[in-house]
C-alpha cells in the first residue's frame, strides 16, 4: 500500500543540520522540524536516510549524537520506506538521465516516484534536476 501522496519525504540533512554545529541552515531546519512536530506536515522517509545519519555520525565518532538524530528522525516519521529493488531499479535509470546527481539522491528521488510522494524537505540543491520530485528547501 501506497503512502498517502500529501506525505512529504525528509532528506537526513535537516536532522544533520539540526544537531549539528553551527551553520547557517542548522536554525532552519530547526524550524521546520518544529513545524513537523507540532504536525502541521506529515512527514515518511526511506531506510537509507537513517543509514545516512547511522554513517555520517559514526565516522565523526559521535555515536550519542547518532542515537539523538536517527531516534528523533524515527519518532516524526508517519512510515519508514523500504528501499526496493524496484526503487534501485529507477535510481539507475535516474543517475542515468541526469549524471549530476548523487547515487544517494537518486535512491531517495526514486522510493519517493515509486511510492507517489512528489515533494522533499531538503538543503540539497540537487533534487532540484530532479523534476518528476519538488524540493522545499529549510531556505524558504
Amino acid at each position: 500500500m501506497k503512502p498517502p501522496t500529501f506525505y512529504k519525504f525528509i532528506d537526513a540533512n535537516l536532522i544533520m543540520y539540526s544537531l549539528g554545529s553551527h551553520h547557517p541552515l542548522r536554525e532552519p531546519c530547526r524550524e521546520f522540524l518544529k513545524k513537523i512536530k507540532d504536525g502541521l506536515i506529515q512527514v515518511i522517509t526511506n531506510t537509507e536516510v537513517l543509514q545516512e545519519i547511522l554513517y555520517r555520525f559514526f565516522s565523526i565518532k559521535k555515536p550519542s549524537l547518532a542515537a539523538l538524530a536517527y531516534t528523533s528522525l524515527v519518532e516524526i516519521c508517519v512510515e519508514i520506506l523500504p528501499v526496493t529493488h524496484k526503487d534501485m531499479d529507477l535510481a539507475l535509470e535516474l543517475l542515468k538521465k541526469y549524471p549530476e546527481i548523487t547515487s544517494r539522491d537518486a535512491v531517495h528521488a526514486a522510493t519517493m516516484i515509486n511510492c507517489e510522494i512528489r515533494e522533499i524537505l531538503s538543503a540539497d540543491s540537487h533534487f532540484d534536476l530532479i523534476p518528476e520530485i519538488r524540493r522545499i528547501s529549510p531556505e524558504r
